[in-house]
């Protein structure tokens, strides 16, 4: 098949390069050349910007994957400009599109997020799910049935730019005392990357159309497990100090940021780490282990520079200061 990747050098589309080429498939990048541009030098790239530049997007693709939209309008105007250039357009959204979590068990049928002014553009916490469900809306308004929308929940592995699950990976592995969210019987949810690269693949393969919530584990995956298998992973002597809710409150400790990959199971969002995964698990989704996701992450980790700051989770002098706090309890 002949694939079109809107993007495709930072995250998932590098996945998704590196897949569809293993399955034998011809792959076109199509993006501004800022990010890692000498990523992928046998692929054949399109330079330019998607808000000015697609009139450069000539020829057929059986299918498109648009991996970096995130403003209506500017989907719009890929949306309508290859319409008649492909037979599937993929749009990459989020499980952040949902009104609210307050729902255990939420598919794809349910209430997404709305905007009261729906010409607003700036992404911030509070208007990127919105944003991301008026980006699907353009793309089924145009496309229709050759429309594919993926909703994926929190994408992790080799090269995630924003290191909410390469946290916890490299300071378990650091060893010693680690403050950690809640108790360990508090879920979270969370896909390979290279899972979702596959699972992308094998629905357009299967011209499949639709909407489909990815995440996983296909089993429910506990703050205690992600972390007993990252320190059985690295062989650390990592001891966990699990910090109540309360506790978190009280010390101003932000869940998601501070504490990566955790939100508390209360008020809207009990449901957050609880979405009903069925529907793609019945269309082909696969989930590699978690030893598997654990051990390549942490092998990523060792060749980044000594420098290398996260961008996520707690920095060790707070949490030092919140682990003495919390032994004195």
């Amino acid at each position: 098949m002949k694939i079109l990747i809107i993007g495709g050098t930072r995250f998932l589309g590098r996945h998704l390069v590196n897949s569809a080429r293993a399955r034998g498939h011809e792959v076109t990048l199509f993006n501004r050349g800022k990010t890692n541009p000498d990523l992928f030098r046998k692929v054949k790239t399109i330079k330019g910007d998607r808000e000015k530049d697609l009139n450069q997007l000539e020829g057929q693709w059986d299918a498109v994957i648009d991996t970096c939209g995130y403003v209506p309008r500017v989907v719009k105007l890929s949306a309508n400009m290859l319409k008649l250039k492909t037979e599937k357009y993929v749009f990459i959204s989020s499980i952040s599109v949902y009104a609210n979590f307050a729902k255990i068990g939420i598919n794809e049928s349910d209430a997404v997020a709305k905007l009261e002014d729906e010409t607003i553009e700036e992404i911030t916490g509070e208007t990127y799910g919105a944003l991301k469900a008026l980006c699907e809306k353009e793309v089924q308004n145009i496309l229709g049935i050759d429309s594919l929308i993926i909703r994926p929940g929190l994408i992790v592995g080799p090269h995630d730019p924003t290191d909410r699950f390469t946290y916890w990976v490299k300071r378990v592995a650091q060893g010693g005392e680690i403050l950690a969210p809640d108790k360990p019987e508090a879920l979270t949810q969370l896909i390979d990357v290279r899972d979702l690269a596959d699972f992308i693949l094998t629905l357009i393969e299967n011209d499949v159309s639709g909407v489909f919530n990815a995440t996983g584990p296909d089993t429910p995956l506990s703050f205690g497990l992600l972390l007993d298998t990252c320190k059985l992973v690295s062989g650390s002597d990592a001891k966990f100090k699990w910090a109540n809710l309360d506790f978190i409150v009280q010390n101003n400790i932000a869940p998601w940021s501070d504490l990566p990959a955790y939100l508390p199971d209360v008020g809207e969002d009990v449901g957050f780490s609880k979405v009903d995964i069925s529907k793609a698990i019945n269309a082909g989704l696969k989930f590699s282990s978690l030893e598997n996701t654990v051990k390549d992450t942490l092998t990523w980790i060792n060749e980044l520079p000594n420098d290398y700051e996260m961008k996520a989770g707690l920095k060790p002098e707070r949490e030092k200061e919140l682990l003495e706090k919390l032994n004195v309890q």
